[in-house]
């Protein structure tokens, strides 16, 4: 693989390939079928990190794509895996990465969706999308996990003991599964993810989660969010717990979107940051 480097950066590793050298493996802008016309997304300058594209060797004959920012200050830094919403990789995910970098993390954003060859982010048609995402199964979609996080402690950049894990709406349900099945996970936090087929495993985590819900959400019965805050209780998951927005939609913290909620977006960053901090990511 031809690699590239900058004047006065550090070697890339061999498993990254710079986006200035091969052209972006990522859509460039925001999912069409969501921006909002009147939406002023966060942008997030990279001065001062790296930006990458990693390819992650996970046992299947193409590798998993991965938007790799980190501090260009070199050591060891805490990680966050962030799992996009159906939509994939696109800006908006990639500014996150960039807003956890500038506090100091990798964040890696693998494309869970690769192996399907569509570029989700320039689809329209909902029910294109949704029958493209379909096709990434369960197993398969937590073996890609477990391989994001074998990669990250390979990588002289990263602290192998603190790798967290955050993801939106698609991605928030990953991310309870996540704290379940990879032992290297040290915490997660999922906003608005399906609750429904996890109530009966939450006995299984083993890392935990704040999950950030919303009151007004339609698609997330209000049910759901009581039954697994009753069975995490239950099952003695004190660490794990869920913070709900009375009056905040779907998809509330997706800047480029209508459902866009800036206080409770900013709150529920916050709560992030610490429930991080609080369980040894940072």
């Amino acid at each position: 693989m031809l690699l590239t480097r900058p004047e006065g950066t550090e070697p890339a590793d061999l498993h990254l390939t710079r986006r200035a050298a091969v052209g972006s493996l990522f859509f460039a802008g925001y999912a069409v079928a969501a921006l909002a016309a009147e939406a002023q997304p966060i942008a997030t300058p990279a001065d001062g990190l790296i930006i990458e594209e990693a390819l992650i060797p996970n046992g299947a004959d193409k590798p998993l794509p991965a938007y790799v920012a980190r501090p260009a200050k070199s050591g060891r830094h805490p990680v966050v895996i962030v799992v996009n919403e159906i939509f994939g990789v696109h800006d908006y995910i990639k500014d996150i990465c960039r807003r956890f970098a500038k506090l100091g993390y990798v964040a890696v954003a693998p494309e869970f969706f690769y192996r399907s060859g569509v570029n989700l982010p320039a689809l329209t048609d909902f029910k294109e999308i949704i029958k493209v995402v379909s096709q990434a199964s369960v197993d398969q979609v937590d073996g890609d996990v477990k391989a994001t996080s074998a990669w990250i402690k390979a990588q002289k950049f990263a602290n192998s003991a603190k790798i967290g894990i955050t993801g939106f709406c698609w991605g928030g349900a990953v991310v309870w599964r996540a704290a379940m099945v990879d032992p290297d996970i040290k915490a997660g936090v999922a906003w608005y993810g399906q609750l429904k087929p996890l109530i009966a495993r939450a006995g299984e985590l083993k890392a935990p989660v704040l999950g950030l819900y919303g009151g007004k959400d339609t698609g997330i019965p209000q049910a759901d969010v009581e039954a697994m805050q009753a069975a995490l209780k239950a099952a003695g998951k004190t660490g794990s717990s869920i913070q709900l927005y009375p009056d905040a939609p779907h998809g509330f913290h997706a800047d480029y979107r209508a459902s866009y909620v800036k206080a409770d977006a900013e709150d529920g960053w916050r709560r992030l940051l610490a429930h991080f901090k609080a369980n040894g990511v940072a």
